[in-house]
């Protein structure tokens, strides 16, 4: 449950460091100053990541030459991908790089339902975002399996894995699982839900879209008992590129599309993008930097670690301040008038906050705080987010999305150009 003493684990000066490695903090080069709070759409941008991506990209050489470009940008590659192992928390299986996360959960969803055993079901839950929804069901529908959809609670906007269980049979082939919603910034708890399907199907592919989760906290694939689990870096500090993909040593080596004189268990098709590795590696170094102000350990996997407990407790800060206010304004849950998504006293509420406030449009509240300087945004019973609004009854609602680079000071400023707009 949230509490309203809960302190940053960010001092006032690390704050400040933080801050200033990233570009346009609190400045939009086409609005001017502004505040940030549109994460689940896109981080803010390292600075080291385009610096060093960058001076890689400006390099004409390929890899798989006998010259030292060639060599130096292999090195470059390998390193990117041990950098994305030490961050999913991964010492098997293999990674892969896609034009998007949507990408490669449509590829492993694709691979998994014609590689598993014919007839049988497909499932997905009614919360996750469509890359993997959507991709379930058309993948069902081309190998003549079963589609079948678990309910999310509409008070808490969870699955549970008590929810997946009522629709889970033995021969359930394939099952996804959305680690948290970009919609309703609620936690699913991949563990306990994949512990569920294996119980009743063991040999049941199971894919989880990360994408949402990266940024906010620490991942850990192999306590998770999956076998696929996806990330877009571009939502966790990076600029747009490429999606990732950690896949299990299983299902790396089903058949699915690649040339056939490479492994069994390649899956990138063409060329790698080296500058998009070096941005990789730039993220990871990021995060180490920031988790050695809270461990002494000397192994990377524990700063990486101790980085994402400490994002993690400082957006819960933030979301507290958010949801609840502070003796002279007020939150989100103290307006009559104003729903917020889920369950708002939950801590599996991350980072994200979606409401609708009667007698506006959402698309309304977005502007006149863009007219305020603060940028947040509106998701809509549209291909993004229809299945999760519609059984809402919503049109459409108002998302704020933190980061943990984001500021008490901003979301108080936020709350009071709220209560600016609508009112008491």
């Amino acid at each position: 449950m949230y509490s309203k003493k809960s302190t940053s684990p960010f001092s006032d000066s690390l704050l400040k460091e933080i801050r200033e490695r990233f570009y346009y903090v609190d400045y939009c080069p086409f609005q001017g100053k502004r505040i940030f709070f549109e994460n689940a759409g896109g981080s803010l941008t390292l600075k080291s990541v385009v610096q060093r991506s960058s001076e890689i990209a400006c390099i004409p050489d390929n890899e798989h030459r006998d010259n030292p470009a060639a060599i130096g940008l292999s090195k470059i590659v390998d390193s990117g991908k041990s950098d994305l192992a030490d961050f999913y928390g991964a010492s098997s299986g293999i990674i892969f790089g896609g034009e998007t996360g949507t990408e490669c959960l449509f590829r492993l969803i694709r691979a998994a339902a014609m590689a598993a055993p014919a007839g049988g079901s497909i499932v997905a839950s009614s919360v996750e975002h469509p890359s993997s929804y959507d991709a379930t069901f058309i993948w069902a529908e081309r190998t003549c399996k079963q589609w079948l959809e678990v309910a999310f609670e509409h008070q808490t906007a969870i699955v549970t894995a008590q929810d997946y269980l009522r629709v889970i049979t033995p021969d359930t082939r394939v099952a996804t699982i959305i680690h948290t919603s970009p919609v309703t910034g609620m936690v699913m708890d991949v563990a306990v839900i994949s512990k569920a399907i294996r119980s009743v199907a063991p040999d049941c592919f199971i894919i989880v879209d990360g994408i949402q989760h990266a940024p906010h906290g620490c991942l850990e694939v192999e306590q998770y008992d999956i076998d696929a689990y996806v990330i877009s870096l571009y939502k966790a500090y990076s600029k747009f590129n490429n999606g990732y993909a950690w896949v299990s040593d299983r299902l790396s080596v089903v058949p699915h599309d690649r040339l056939l004189g490479k492994p069994d268990n390649a899956w990138e098709l063409g060329s790698r993008d080296p500058s998009a590795l070096a941005a990789a590696t730039e993220v990871v170094n990021y995060l180490d930097w920031l988790g050695s102000h809270f461990t002494g350990e000397l192994g990377r996997r524990a700063r990486l670690k101790a980085a994402g407990s400490a994002i993690s407790e400082h957006e819960q800060c933030l979301m507290q301040c958010l949801l609840f206010g502070t003796d002279k304004v007020k939150g989100l849950l103290d307006y009559q008038s104003l729903q917020v998504i889920g369950d708002p006293t939950s801590s599996q509420h991350e980072s994200v906050a979606s409401f609708s406030v009667k007698g506006w449009e959402p698309k309304d509240i977005v502007a006149q705080l863009s007219e305020r300087n603060i940028r947040i945004h509106a998701r809509s019973n549209d291909a993004y987010s229809g299945n999760i609004l519609r059984p809402l009854k919503l049109e459409s609602v108002s998302r704020v999305s933190l980061a943990h680079y984001n500021s008490l000071e901003e979301v108080i400023y936020f709350l009071e150009k709220l209560r600016e707009i609508i009112g008491d």
